[in-house]
């Protein structure tokens, strides 16, 4: 099963900074998932809409032009980075899962993923998810190599099957109303199930008991822990 870290560790440190992806990766997460937004043609990294819970900064993002938005710092002191500089960061040590908040960062999406292609990167290295399952047919429309993540806040009427006809990879399912009928469902389609958000040990057991593929924590120390103590 695998751990993915949550907006990196925010655990452990502010969630979507660049310290926080790099707890996640020296605590040994292989996958790494953060949040992006489209703003004045960049993508940056940060999940609200509004800078009050995780910046020093007030109001709308929308209302501060690009530069001023990266001034602002969370409480550890860092600036709200770009998805390039964490793909950067990154360097392939783990796959970077990319969740669109908003559908305008579905192409900047691509081409940005494109570029670090052209530069030694492989398409197993992204996925890429979103509530706007417009985006994700917009991503397998455009380039249909680039894996995608239908994410789900519960159990649809007909299971994995929406998920199954975006062409996803995977079907991110909310930790508080997964089932067993759709891990099963989502399998018998081809489809790996990555389960959000999971912090209780007691629950990375029971996730794994139903087949879970991977699980979202903001405690990846936490996982390995866990893991280590089955042995």
């Amino acid at each position: 099963m695998l751990c993915i870290g949550h907006r990196g560790a925010r655990g452990y440190a502010p969630e979507n900074t660049l310290e926080s992806i790099e707890i996640a990766l020296t605590q040994g997460a292989k996958w790494i998932e953060i949040d992006i937004r489209q703003h004045s043609g960049e993508l940056v990294v940060i999940h609200d809409k509004y800078l009050e819970r995780t910046t020093n900064g007030q109001g709308h993002i929308y209302q501060h032009d690009l530069s001023q938005l990266r001034d602002f710092q969370s409480s550890n002191l860092q600036g709200i980075p770009l998805l390039s500089e964490v793909i950067e960061q990154v360097n392939r040590r783990a796959v970077i899962n990319i969740e669109l908040k908003d559908r305008a960062s579905a192409l900047p999406t691509i081409k940005l993923i494109e570029y670090f292609i052209e530069r030694g990167w492989h398409y197993d290295d992204f996925l890429v998810s979103s509530f706007y399952h417009h985006a994700l047919r917009d991503i397998k429309e455009t380039q249909p190599l680039i894996k995608t993540g239908a994410l789900c806040a519960s159990v649809m009427i007909d299971y994995a099957k929406f998920a199954q006809d975006l062409g996803a990879w995977s079907i991110n399912l909310c930790s508080e109303s997964v089932n067993q009928e759709i891990i099963d469902d989502a399998h018998q389609r081809g489809l790996k199930v990555l389960i959000y958000t999971v912090n209780d040990p007691r629950l990375f057991s029971e996730f794994e008991a139903m087949g879970a593929d991977g699980v979202f924590t903001d405690y990846p120390q936490r996982f390995f822990e866990w893991q280590a103590q089955k042995k």
